[in-house]
């Protein structure tokens, strides 16, 4: 019989080798499932160790259920999918992954950014249906000069700054966590979010996702937006209130979006963002390469190890439990 019991509640890769790799390190029983709800996820993982997590839910309910759990640790930077609180209290330590798609997700976001302005899926779409004629993309506006405004100023759009000023973009950046002192040295400035509205071109949402952020971006934010302000979105899909992007666009109140992430995920077929040509959809896929696929894999599955080890994770998202778990530090 194994020492450990790990399970995986979900997930959508075609393999797990990389975490099974990881996994080897200890005696470990690794069981797979595809969890959708608290009841699977409990019926799955009652008596696990470690538990390996993507989108099943992970509730107050389930943790209160689980026996000898130690750790859970998530694919991806947010842990939305967790009852922090809950496992916190529990002495459950949770594990993500925060640095694993930082040049992706800016890659991706300047990507669509340069899609929007020079209305590239717009151009291909029309052309392949037989119509030639730039004339189709007016207005189009020099990229240089204008303003990129990041909601959020962490590790990503840090990462987007360097880049988009080498694009002769001006940056400005809403994050009341970050100070004068750190934005300075990537030449951004720091504003309030009405005045972010208000002065950008291109508005990039980077924010991690609170119950207190959710509908950031609203009506009073678009109604402060410029009338060829486009709205870019590689973060989490309910810091926009869709229902309010969705108004401002159809009222033309604002140019343009390009989002990675939806309310709805896959996107219902009625959706009025379908329809729009202004509009560039993504299937959440700014995290993806093959490089921070197999990253992902093995730092949240090492959080486990480390934890199984006597060792807090290098990724813990909860360090109030340190108050009640007492684990090694990990060596310098």
């Amino acid at each position: 019989m194994a020492t450990f019991k790990v399970v995986i509640t979900d997930y959508e890769y075609k393999s797990l080798s990389i975490e099974k790799d990881v996994l080897n390190q200890l005696d470990v029983e690794f069981v797979t499932a595809q969890c959708r709800t608290e009841e699977e996820v409990i019926a799955a993982a009652e008596d696990a160790d470690g538990i390996l997590n993507q989108y099943a839910p992970i509730t107050e309910k389930v943790i209160q259920r689980l026996k000898h759990c130690k750790i859970i640790s998530r694919y991806g930077v947010g842990v939305n999918t967790i009852d922090l609180n809950a496992a916190t209290n529990r002495g459950i330590i949770v594990g993500n992954c925060t640095d694993y798609c930082v040049d992706e997700v800016a890659d991706h976001a300047l990507a669509l950014l340069l899609a929007s302005a020079r209305k590239v899926t717009l151009l291909n779409s029309y052309v392949k249906q037989g119509t030639w004629d730039y004339k189709k993309s007016i207005p189009i506006y020099r990229l240089r000069g204008r303003v990129l405004g990041l909601v959020g100023f962490g590790k990503i759009p840090q990462n987007l700054s360097l880049k988009a000023k080498a694009l002769g973009l001006h940056i400005l950046a809403c994050d009341p966590f970050v100070s004068e002192e750190a934005a300075s040295p990537y030449g951004v400035q720091l504003v309030d979010l009405q005045t972010l509205c208000r002065e950008s071109d291109f508005i990039s949402v980077h924010a991690p996702l609170t119950e207190g952020d959710r509908g950031l971006i609203g009506k009073e934010q678009f109604h402060a937006m410029k009338p060829e302000a486009v709205v870019i979105n590689t973060s989490r899909a309910s810091l926009i209130d869709e229902a309010e992007l969705i108004d401002a666009l159809q009222a033309s109140r604002i140019a343009g979006a390009a989002l990675d992430v939806l309310e709805q995920e896959p996107i219902l077929p009625g959706n009025p963002l379908l329809e729009m040509e202004q509009v560039i959809l993504n299937p959440h896929v700014a995290w993806y390469s093959e490089e921070s696929e197999k990253e992902l894999k093995q730092k949240v599955a090492q959080n486990i190890v480390d934890v199984l080890s006597g060792y807090y994770p290098v990724y813990l998202a909860n360090p109030e439990v340190k108050s009640t778990v007492r684990l090694m530090e990990q060596p310098k």
